[in-house]
């Protein structure tokens, strides 16, 4: 496809007078989805009941869907598969690569992580209770931490509070060099970045589904693992769904010999199938074209802030490749700032301590939309209308 050719904005359903701008925290609702999912529901589980997972192929679901988000992170049929969280597939991931190297005690992250990452390395060191190390780098550092000590390196690609983007390439080669295992997590990177996991060469790649992909609250994780090692991956999570005869209810867990090792529980239909319908809306769309649309809505929102906004001070990288497909200002009085953005139809995010968070989906945002943003932030800031006792009330946020 073409630049011209996007936004699709006919294929969301957009509240009216809302910009949105947090489609990097959660992606909006396809107009295709409610019919998909009520087909599902009084159709396929109504009349079908229990002969929905075979005749309306419940139970390859993880494995058909993780074909089509395959094609969205650059890797080859057959070596993603769909289900559970994202915290559950970080979890898989790095006890398969600790095992993977056994003689190797370190496990090195970065403090731009998302936090659910380093805790989950944490408790599986605790309960592995073999000496393991997490070593937590300062971003910048990840590269010269590497060396033949680590047993896995685990980053996430794009920074979720800056938006700053990890060299996957440069820092997979130099784990190899080192022996280490590559882990990454895609999750502010699929359908945000150009990603190629094979051309990379990490041994896995995690993510979620709910943000850029659009998969609904709740939506499954997808995890990846390079071909070639896929039958050294021993899954610490032996759950039955990832049996190699998951119905012939052996009492010996024997792991299947590809990706479907890496499924745990029963799939959640009703989750999947909304993921399944709404990544149709990516169909004949190049990721790079999406690339080149959402860097240059984010140079436009940047240049703009800039102009009309000097109280705010920009937080991501200011070189469009260095970052993902988010823009973060940090302010003070952040929280406020977005709370009474939100209050007037612009809805991005924050996050602690002083970072407002802006995200740039070309499948539904134009040049326009960005413009009208800039126009009420400004508005916020001038009339400090933010200082509303009302903006000042926290309740919980996710990422």
């Amino acid at each position: 496809m073409t630049i011209s050719q996007l936004p699709r904005k006919d294929l969301f359903d957009l509240p009216e007078g809302v910009i949105y701008l947090d489609g990097n925290s959660l992606g909006p609702l396809p107009k295709s989805v409610p019919a998909r999912l009520n087909e599902v529901v009084t159709t396929e589980w109504g009349k079908s009941l229990i002969r929905g997972w075979n005749d309306a192929k419940w139970m390859e679901q993880p494995a058909r869907v993780g074909n089509l988000v395959a094609r969205l992170i650059g890797a080859p049929e057959g070596s993603v598969v769909m289900g559970d969280t994202l915290s559950i597939k970080v979890y898989q991931a790095l006890a398969s690569a600790l095992e993977m190297r056994p003689e190797r005690k370190v496990v090195l992250t970065d403090s731009g992580n998302f936090p659910t990452d380093i805790y989950m390395a944490q408790g599986l060191i605790r309960s592995l209770a073999q000496g393991h190390e997490l070593r937590i780098a300062a971003p910048e550092e990840v590269m010269d931490m590497i060396d033949d000590s680590i047993a896995a390196v685990m980053l996430t690609e794009v920074d979720y509070r800056s938006g700053r983007r990890h060299d996957m390439m440069t820092i997979t080669e130099k784990a190899h060099k080192a022996g280490a295992v590559m882990i990454w997590d895609l999750a502010h990177s699929a359908g945000a970045v150009p990603l190629n996991v094979a051309e990379t060469n990490c041994e896995f790649a995690v993510g979620c589904t709910y943000k850029y992909l659009n998969g609904g609250p709740g939506a499954p994780a997808f995890i990846y693992v390079r071909p070639d090692i896929v039958n050294q991956a021993r899954p610490a999570l032996s759950g039955w769904m990832g049996h190699d005869a998951p119905f012939a209810f052996h009492m010996d867990y024997q792991p299947a010999n590809n990706i479907e090792r890496m499924r745990v529980g029963t799939p959640p239909v009703l989750q999947m199938s909304a993921l399944e319908e709404a990544l149709k809306v990516w169909d004949g769309v190049d990721m790079a074209d999406i690339r080149t649309a959402s860097i240059k809505l984010s140079e436009q929102f940047i240049a703009e802030v800039e102009a009309q906004c000097p109280q705010l001070t920009l937080a991501s990288p200011r070189e469009p490749d260095l970052r993902g497909s988010q823009v973060s200002f940090a302010f003070e009085n952040g929280f406020a700032v977005m709370q009474a953005l939100i209050a007037r139809g612009v809805i991005g995010d924050f996050r602690a301590p002083d970072i407002i968070r802006f995200g740039f989906t070309p499948l539904y945002l134009d040049s326009g939309d960005i413009s009208a943003a800039v126009t009420v932030l400004r508005e916020v800031l001038e009339s400090e209308s933010w200082k509303d006792p009302t903006y000042q009330q926290r309740a919980g946020t996710v990422t």
